[in-house]
């Protein structure tokens, strides 16, 4: 049978959801768990693979126990969302959670600049360089700013997303929230398919992957 497991971590102490040689990740940790409880060797399937230092409120895993199943935690997956967290106050129980940018933001233009992101399908030029996949369409449905006391907190929702694609976003729409390019320059970047015309990727700790949704014949969690 095919079990799907609800996870959350911190990723401060972690190179990331993907097992690599000679670097702890999550998916090492939680399939050494699980092969101890189990009784036998365990393997999992993740519904993304965050970078390195990002954190994650909530992922799916899935796992074969004895009989095999269809359902695929990362290709049944219909939309995942994140949220980047902008500190705008030093606090030092908030440094390994949200990035401090001590620049004034006009989240205003940041919100005209990512509504120009919406109904686009090419996200080429917010890929990291040399990344090896099928396609750069993403179906982007949600991507807007909000203050939140002193954070400015950034959602995105999409059916799939690019390795390093919502960093590199972050990282443009605060040129725009600092007057480094106006609202509109995000289209001509995006028709550029150029990960140099984009802005900095910022700091992984302020990325969380906060949401997994499936389709209603798979068990999805409010």
């Amino acid at each position: 049978m095919r079990y799907f497991i609800e996870l959350s971590y911190n990723g401060k102490e972690y190179h990331g959801w993907q097992i690599q040689p000679n670097a702890i990740s999550v998916q090492e940790v939680v399939e050494k768990a699980l092969s101890v409880v189990l009784k036998k060797d365990m393997s999992i399937v993740g519904a993304g693979r965050t970078d390195a230092g990002v954190h994650a409120k909530q992922i799916f895993a899935h796992f074969d126990y004895r009989v095999h199943e269809e359902a695929h935690a990362r290709f049944h997956a219909t939309a995942r969302s994140y949220v980047y967290r902008i500190s705008t106050k030093k606090d030092a129980f908030n440094t390994d959670f949200a990035y401090y940018f001590k620049p004034e933001l006009d989240v205003a233009a940041m919100n005209l600049a990512a509504k120009h992101l919406i109904g686009f399908k090419d996200f080429q030029c917010f890929s990291k360089s040399n990344t090896d996949v099928f396609t750069y369409n993403c179906d982007l449905r949600v991507a807007e700013w909000e203050i939140i006391e002193n954070e400015i907190h950034f959602h995105i929702t999409a059916d799939r997303f690019l390795r390093n694609m919502v960093r590199a976003i972050v990282g443009t729409l605060i040129n725009v929230g600092i007057g480094k390019l106006k609202p509109e320059d995000v289209l001509t970047i995006l028709d550029s398919k150029n990960r140099a015309e984009a802005g900095y990727s910022v700091p992984a700790h302020g990325l969380y992957l906060t949401k997994v949704v499936y389709p209603e014949t798979i068990n999805n969690y409010e």
